[in-house]
């Protein structure tokens, strides 16, 4: 059977790729902006995945096509870093060279994916883990999956600049179906918890660009603020080894904008345990409870909500939703909601209803669950 990414190479190159593989999109059930702060995170892979087609050429250049324009755009690892998603290509092929991987000197890449762009579901990473698998057999090269993790996540943090954790890339390559996974920064830790339900995505329709944006501001204070406070402790070594009792005191010690962002960070933290407490019991009610805390903490605290997110929040938890946040870095992208499977619908509609009177337009909505993660696709 054929993927995308396989007719889509086709349809550009009148032959056949050699290798492809597919990774996952992700929603983050709860734990924002806690991974790259040293807490931990709880997301899950979604059935929406991005596919990637590779093989050699006979050429000199790399090329790469993506199903969203059918463009063949050409690709250079050296140099500035394009400006467009080829970036991402570029980043893991000079992630390959810094490992010693000796990569073909011309290869064609053709990308398809059912993944939303901009709706905070890590299109960016599904792409980079599955480009770094697709290429890893491309090459002869043994894989790991830590090692594809790392790769993808050198990809963009290094090299295409988003300064981003590890969670995305993780739960692209570890995610399994009707599971949640529990990643725990320090000590490094992945555990697989029970998700089988049906979760409803409702998309802001306010896309978001990390490069260089808002994200890199948010991590730029989180890290001010590590500095600030590790003056007087040394060996304060993240954010989240503070307590809420250490919040209290920083009132006299930090600027008031970043006792917000560290405040965010150690609530957060804490509504992950619990949730995945919560998550091992089947106790949705108090998971949904948690999910609607640590939304109100990114919009207060942490200023990455916008308010279509707010509002939607607000009309799920309204026509009995269990729980609802803005999943993913914020500033856009999509609202996830938790709910029985008797009042699913009563409150997509609901939620569509009342965002198309306030917004003058229908949110595109959709239902997931929890996926696989990584792997090898015939062509």
């Amino acid at each position: 059977m054929s993927n995308p990414a396989s007719d889509l190479f086709h349809a550009t190159w009148s032959t056949h790729p050699d290798n492809c593989a597919s990774a996952p999109g992700r929603a983050n059930l709860i734990g924002e902006h806690t991974d790259y702060n040293g807490g931990p995170v709880m997301p899950f892979a979604i059935e929406q995945r991005t596919w990637v087609a590779v093989g050699r050429s006979s050429g000199k250049t790399w090329e790469a096509v993506s199903s969203l324009d059918g463009r063949v755009h050409p690709v250079s690892a050296g140099g500035r870093m394009p400006r467009a998603w080829t970036a991402y290509v570029a980043g893991v092929i000079r992630a390959f060279r810094t490992r010693g991987v000796e990569l073909p000197p011309s290869v064609r890449v053709a990308v398809a994916s059912t993944v939303p762009v901009g709706a905070g579901l890590s299109s960016s990473a599904a792409l980079a883990v599955a480009l770094v698998r697709a290429l890893a057999s491309l090459s002869g090269t043994r894989l790991t999956r830590v090692s594809n993790v790392e790769l993808a996540y050198r990809a963009e943090h290094d090299h295409v600049g988003v300064q981003c954790g590890r969670m995305d890339q993780t739960i692209a390559v570890f995610g399994q179906p009707d599971h949640a996974l529990l990643i725990e920064a320090r000590p490094a830790a992945r555990r697989l918890l029970p998700f089988g339900r049906t979760a409803l995505m409702v998309e802001t329709g306010r896309s978001h660009r990390l490069a260089g944006g808002a994200l890199n501001d948010r991590h730029a204070e989180c890290t001010e603020a590590l500095s600030m406070l590790r003056a007087g402790r040394p060996d304060l070594t993240s954010l989240a080894d503070l307590t809420e009792a250490d919040v209290l005191q920083l009132a006299n010690r930090l600027p008031r904008v970043l006792v917000r962002r560290v405040r965010h960070v150690v609530t957060e933290s804490q509504r992950v345990r619990e949730a995945a407490s919560a998550l091992a019991q089947n106790r949705f009610r108090r998971l949904g409870e948690l999910l609607v805390e640590g939304h109100a903490s990114l919009r207060d605290d942490f200023a990455s909500s916008c308010v279509e997110a707010d509002a939607i929040v607000e009309w799920a938890m309204g026509a009995g939703a269990w729980g609802a946040r803005l999943t993913g870095a914020g500033w856009g992208g999509a609202v996830l909601v938790l709910a029985p499977e008797a009042a699913m619908q009563e409150v997509r509609d609901a939620v569509t209803e009342r965002f198309l009177r306030r917004f003058g337009r229908t949110p595109r909505s959709w239902t997931t669950r929890a996926a696989a993660g990584v792997r090898v696709e015939r062509v």
